[in-house]
């Protein structure tokens, strides 16, 4: 790949957005950036993942608009819903342009569409066909985690192990790490999650209901607009568990806020259903932050041994039990701190991620599929 060569990131709806996909992906046009390539980031309009008509028209001149000499990086959620819209623009494509005219298409994929909570059966199935069919119209697929990969290839999505590029960590500095050796403080609980049902917050609340003996504040920062009914239903459960006073909700946070939340943090639980990677666990242990988590998707995977505690998703009870153990465990507390500081030295930072993904797009040969 030349440093001429002109390169499209395509995401779904506004890139500005401050969830962990598109933090990952505004890194990754930082580092080809800074490696002297000429990069314009196109946010598709329409719905997605279930992709509306506006979906599918905009990526659709967006792919007919770069027929030659193109990179094209398409973010997974742009992508995994028009595996149909897809092939059809590739069949076009095919007809009129030689293949070395021919845009070359990589799928940056975080998690399969078809695993997000919430799916019926039929959705789930709809998903997984379509994006089947989208990968295998691209000439190449990166991957945020070994575990995704692995879940592509088991699924019949790819047939052929992805390349895997994982996410960087800013550096932080260690967060206040207190003592809590007096009752009367507190324990500070982060959630770093919008407001959706993978995210977990419902399994969190049940699990904090049965710790109200214990002393604690549970503060969340995530967007609440993802999902406007999920977020009211969990507003109306803070209340009718009585826990307006223990559950403080931030909404989302620009990066000095969210800074700060971590800063004065003791511990952060992610209750996740399923991620991809699980960036929220490095930027925690970048602090020296534990992390409480599940064992959904690549999360075990991402928390550094002797950094936290994992228990089953969904489970209200083993997380309650791993809370009230973190809570009242003075020597568990100690261990799993001192254990997140010295994994917080191992971390990549995002000019390590960027290279190796330059390097994915450099050196890997993308052969187009066999049509």
């Amino acid at each position: 790949m030349s440093t001429l060569d002109p390169i499209v990131f395509v995401v779904p709806g506004d890139p500005k957005q401050r969830t962990g996909g598109y933090l990952y992906d505004a890194h990754m046009v930082q580092a080809l950036e800074r490696a002297g390539h000429n990069v314009s980031v196109v946010g598709l309009a329409g719905q997605f993942p279930m992709p509306d008509q506006l979906a599918k028209d905009s990526l659709r001149a967006v792919l007919l608009a770069h027929p030659k000499n193109t990179l094209v990086i398409i973010d997974g959620l742009a992508l995994g819903g028009l595996g149909e819209t897809v092939a059809a623009i590739r069949r076009d494509l095919i007809n009129q342009h030689t293949p070395s005219e021919r845009a070359r298409w990589v799928a940056l994929v975080h998690h399969p569409l078809a695993d997000e909570t919430g799916l019926n059966k039929q959705q789930s199935q709809w998903l997984w066909q379509q994006e089947k069919l989208a990968l295998a119209h691209c000439d190449q697929v990166i991957v945020t985690s070994p575990f995704t990969a692995s879940r592509l290839v088991n699924q019949g999505y790819v047939a052929t192990l992805p390349t895997v590029v994982t996410p960087g960590v800013a550096p932080a500095p260690l967060a206040q790490q207190r003592q809590l050796k007096n009752p009367s403080q507190a324990t500070r609980m982060l959630s770093v999650a919008s407001l959706t049902p993978r995210k977990g917050h419902a399994v969190l609340l049940q699990a904090l209901q049965s710790l109200k003996d214990l002393n604690w504040v549970s503060e969340w920062v995530g967007d609440a607009t993802r999902d406007p009914t999920h977020a009211h239903q969990l507003m109306q459960s803070i209340t009718e568990r009585g826990l307006d006073d223990r559950v403080v909700c931030w909404g989302e946070q620009d990066t000095e806020q969210l800074a700060e939340r971590y800063g004065v943090a003791d511990v952060c639980v992610l209750p996740s259903f399923y991620e991809g990677y699980g960036m929220v666990i490095t930027e925690a242990i970048a602090r020296g932050l534990p992390v409480i988590t599940t064992d959904g998707g690549a999360l075990p995977d991402t928390l550094p041994a002797g950094a936290g505690l994992i228990v089953p998703a969904g489970d209200a009870q083993a997380l309650a039990e791993a809370l009230r153990a973190w809570c009242e465990d003075a020597s568990l507390r100690q261990s799993l701190t001192q254990g997140a500081i010295k994994a917080r030295a191992s971390l990549a930072d995002w000019s390590q991620a960027g290279q190796c993904f330059i390097d994915a797009l450099k050196f890997n040969t993308l052969k187009r599929p066999v049509q």
